[in-house]
């Protein structure tokens, strides 16, 4: 897969592996390639690239249910064996001199694949080796061959439609390639690049299990440079143009079952063909955002589906990209696990946090966790906020471990709160130069984790109003982060007098540390 890696990709949730292969065993383009397996024997005939006879696919058809005198029937045939056959689940012998059915076609159309009638060299099919995994197979075994099969139908999608084709055929009957300005890598890396942004922009919470994702949202993200302001008029016909584009590619890709897909309305179609006008409207009404839920679900809407973003998932680790999951550091240290939630959100950080501990003694993962938030480097304001949270369910069994580290100077103040939250006695009272570092270290925490959000200036207000002569004594606070703090503060903080005060505090820090 060709995306670009992303920095800090938000961790995905995924269903159990057992899950994912139900899910994969009941994609209906793959459940018709494993009928179609099953059903292959002696009578089967297949073409030099291994496709299906065309005098077989009514009789393929009716295998799967399917009418056989409805045009759609053999079609769908056609791309189910084309899975199986690339997936393993079928095993062809092509006929020596290639048959005279030649490759038949192009992008796994079933009708366009089997020319073969009966005349010439065939080849034979039975059933593959792999095809037992489907039953026998270990939930990950199922999951490579929905891969593979995931593979073949992104391939195929990344195909012009047969219109297209048609119309870009020579004299001689040869696609003229310059006439189609079809470029393969171009746009499989284009496929790649949406279906990469889908993932980022469910992972990250934008439009994720909360709703699909609006088709023109997605076909802007390609298109639109994230520096333009109103994009201009031939922007909006490359996004219209690229949302038709999506259109036909979720569709030929629901069926493997990597995305729910609610298509473009084909009545707005009609109307863009009847009046230029509307097709203007097409493009720049989705662009500028303006239109409600109705008109949203006309344009169209996609999701990933669990099982999709297990697959694009897959295929970002195979290019290398940096996509982690909630759970996969259950088995880590404590210093791993929040050096990694540190860069998740909110949310992630809690799930993944909540699976390393469920695997451990209490008081064990308690002191473990600790040990693990001490560091004056630029990330320790950020790993003590994070054990914050971890520690913030834990019970009277983490006493022992929290009281070890009162004495603390990075770790003691978060102790007291966690103490005095819990209404325990004996809790010894912080003195003044633990506050301030405490505070500077909250503040800190929390622009390293959302960066300055509406919220901070309140937290910044609450934190400083109930101290006398705050800034005059901030500034001499031993923490690596005081300046930069105080420099956010003298930005943020709500009233105008504190903030000034804050940038003076900031700029004798500065001098203190040079």
């Amino acid at each position: 897969m060709s995306a670009e890696p992303h920095p800090t990709l938000p961790p995905v949730r995924l269903p159990s592996d057992a899950e994912l292969a139900r899910d994969a065993l009941g994609a209906p383009l793959f459940a018709r390639a494993v009928r179609l397996a099953r059903w292959a024997g002696p009578h089967t005939r297949v073409g030099a690239g291994g496709e299906l006879a065309a005098a077989q696919l009514p009789e393929a058809a009716a295998a799967l249910g399917l009418d056989p005198a409805d045009e759609e029937g053999p079609v769908l045939a056609g791309q189910a064996w084309r899975v199986a056959v690339d997936t393993g689940l079928v095993d062809v012998t092509e006929p020596d001199d290639g048959g005279d059915g030649g490759d038949g076609g192009v992008g796994g159309d079933g009708a366009a694949h089997g020319d073969q009638d009966g005349g010439g060299e065939s080849g034979t099919a039975v059933p593959g080796e792999d095809l037992a995994l489907v039953t026998g197979g270990a939930p990950g075994e199922v999951l490579d061959l929905w891969l593979a099969a995931l593979d073949t139908v992104l391939a195929d999608a990344a195909v012009p439609d047969l219109d297209d084709l048609v119309d870009a055929l020579d004299a001689g009957g040869e696609i003229d390639f310059d006439r189609l300005d079809w470029n393969p890598g171009r746009e499989a890396d284009f496929l790649d690049g949406v279906l990469a942004n889908l993932y980022l922009l469910t992972v990250s919470g934008h439009g994720a299990s909360e709703g699909p994702i609006p088709l023109p949202v997605l076909a802007a993200s390609m298109v639109v440079p994230e520096d333009m302001g109103e994009p201009t008029d031939a922007v909006l016909e490359q996004v219209s143009d690229a949302m038709m584009r999506l259109d036909d590619q979720f569709r030929q890709l629901e069926p493997i079952g990597l995305v729910e897909f609610r298509p473009v309305d084909e009545a707005l179609m009609a109307e863009a063909d009847e009046e230029e006008s509307a097709a203007a409207g097409s493009a720049s009404g989705p662009g500028a955002g303006g239109f409600d839920d109705e008109d949203v679900s006309r344009y169209g809407l996609v999701r990933l589906t669990p099982l999709g973003l297990y697959g694009i998932r897959a295929r970002m680790l195979e290019a290398g990209v940096t996509a982690p999951a909630v759970g996969e550091l259950a088995d880590k240290g404590a210093d791993a696990l929040l050096d990694a939630v540190s860069g998740y959100p909110e949310g992630a950080a809690q799930a993944e946090i909540g699976q390393w501990l469920a695997g451990r003694a209490p008081r064990d993962a308690v002191a473990e966790l600790l040990a693990a938030a001490r560091g004056a480097d630029a990330g320790g304001p950020l790993r003590r906020l994070r054990c914050q949270q971890a520690l913030a369910p834990a019970g009277p069994e983490a006493e022992e471990a929290v009281r070890a580290v009162l004495d603390d100077p990075e770790l003691g103040g978060l102790a007291r709160v966690w103490l005095s939250e819990r209404g325990a006695a004996d809790v010894p009272a912080p003195d003044g130069a633990m506050v301030f570092w405490l505070t500077v270290d909250t503040i800190a925490a929390q622009l390293a984790a959302d960066g300055e959000t509406a919220e901070l200036p309140l937290l910044m207000s609450s934190l400083t109003e109930h101290h006398t002569g705050f800034f005059d004594q901030v500034w001499r606070v031993d923490h690596p982060a005081t300046a930069y703090v105080l420099e956010a503060m003298g930005r943020m903080h709500p009233d105008k007098k504190s903030a000034k005060e804050a940038r003076k505090a900031a700029f004798k820090a500065r001098s203190r540390q040079a």
